[in-house]
């Protein structure tokens, strides 16, 4: 080898020892994100009680959980009626009807407080009267039912019923296994298997919009083109991934970031609220019963994403961002005084969505409670304002006696369940 030759192959051997090194180097930084980015309570079982830390005792937070879950479940206003010896309902005593959304939450509180023989009943009786066995709809759930008739009121599906029902199988599967009298797993694949047999043969859709990897409001008709915010629950998309085990799980985790994608785009820059129907680009979707506003539906959206905030930290620094700006919006409208409904600028919308036969706009406790869920992000309430708040709520009637032990009461038992830590992602063989 000549002194040219040599040259030439040393040089070669040095690019060679930086590219492996570069290589090294990048690898090591993509290992260092996935450390940073598995801090979260999903990864690590660490799930914050920020009760705690505003000065609540382990004796009074418990006493105050117990409380609420037995209004709702066992007391005299409660929502929860059992039917038989195995079957059991929720219901929006308001509307005087079972919703997928009122069942699927239910079974959702109850795989979290390890109350199974409640979850099985919800189950069992959502098999009965809402889960179409046949048909285009085979799987899917009307998603409201006459309960003392057992007819549907309506044969579609809401989407986040489905959503719910899927992660709650899941969860259920894995707390209590498979061999326990309902075979979770099996259930959870039965529904998420008809949705990707769903083309739009007659009019039905997969639950998820698959071109735009959003959910839908509804999968079929012209609902399957455009969606609810409130819908976008990132986290339960990434359980999918990890405990689905259907072949969809990248599917799956892409519609995670691209619901974290698109809650960047619907909730307005200044205030942090969005509409309650949105398009797939985030604009406002107003419909023929209502022009968009921010009202019931979007109170879910600061709890969904404090959910995704302290399980998978995933999108922390915009997450922390509209923390601020939710709860800062709040504060300058009044901590006692702050409306139920609203403009995504903040301004009083001149529409008003009515419940229970009232036409007002109130100081709502459920809004109340998950605003409260914005707390558990990083410095958003240093003075925890709003965790005493909900913790000095009630659920009593309102002064004109409008009273909704179903609605206000699911979002202030989630709600005081994610401050408490005792809402989770149930991993297998989790038992506690």
């Amino acid at each position: 080898m000549n002194k040219k030759e040599s040259i030439i192959t040393i040089i070669q051997t040095r690019i060679f020892m930086f590219a492996m090194l570069f290589a090294l180097l990048l690898v090591s930084a993509g290992d260092l994100h996935a450390q940073v980015a598995k801090k979260g309570a999903y990864y690590t079982g660490k799930y914050p009680n920020i009760f705690l830390k505003a000065g609540y005792s382990e004796e009074e937070i418990q006493a105050k959980l117990d409380k609420v879950y037995s209004d709702l479940f066992e007391g005299p206003n409660r929502i929860y009626f059992e039917v038989g010896d195995s079957m059991g309902y929720v219901s929006d005593i308001k509307n005087h009807d079972a919703r997928t959304e009122g069942l699927s939450y239910g079974m959702m509180v109850a795989v979290q407080l390890n109350k199974k023989d409640v979850f099985d009943r919800i189950w069992r009786w959502s098999v009965k009267y809402s889960q179409h066995q046949t048909g285009p709809r085979e799987a899917y759930f009307g998603w409201s039912i006459n309960p003392e008739t057992g007819k549907m009121n309506s044969p579609g599906s809401a989407s986040d019923g489905e959503l719910y029902y899927v992660t709650a199988l899941l969860f259920a599967s894995n707390r209590w296994g498979n061999e326990t009298g309902i075979d979770y797993y099996a259930e959870a694949r039965r529904i998420l298997d008809a949705m990707w047999k769903k083309d739009g043969t007659g009019g039905i859709h997969h639950i998820i919009n698959v071109e735009h990897k959003q959910i839908s409001f509804v999968p079929e008709g012209g609902g399957y083109n455009w969606t609810d915010p409130s819908y976008h629950v990132p986290a339960f998309l990434e359980v999918w991934a990890d405990f689905a085990n259907d072949g969809h799980e990248q599917f799956y985790r892409e519609c995670a970031d691209t619901a974290r994608a698109f809650l960047h785009r619907a909730c307005h820059p200044v205030t942090g609220l969005n509409t309650d129907y949105a398009n797939f680009d985030g604009t406002p979707h107003s419909t023929r019963w209502m022009p968009a506003a921010f009202r019931y539906d979007s109170w879910r959206v600061p709890m969904n994403i404090t959910m995704d905030y302290v399980w998978f930290g995933k999108d922390k620094n915009w997450q922390e961002d509209y923390a601020g700006r939710f709860q800062g919006f709040l504060r300058s409208q009044g901590m006692n005084d702050f409306a139920d409904q609203y403009n995504p600028d903040g301004t009083k919308p001149e529409w008003i969505l009515q419940a229970g036969g009232f036409r007002k706009l109130r100081h709502s406790l459920g809004l109340i409670s998950t605003s409260a869920t914005l707390s558990l992000v990083d410095d958003v309430d240093p003075e925890l304002d709003f965790v005493h708040k909900i913790w000095n709520a009630k659920l009593e009637p309102y002064e004109d006696g409008y009273f909704d032990p179903y609605y206000d009461g699911l979002m202030y038992l989630f709600s005081l369940m994610h401050l408490s830590g005792n809402y989770q992602a149930i991993l297998p063989h989790q038992t506690e």
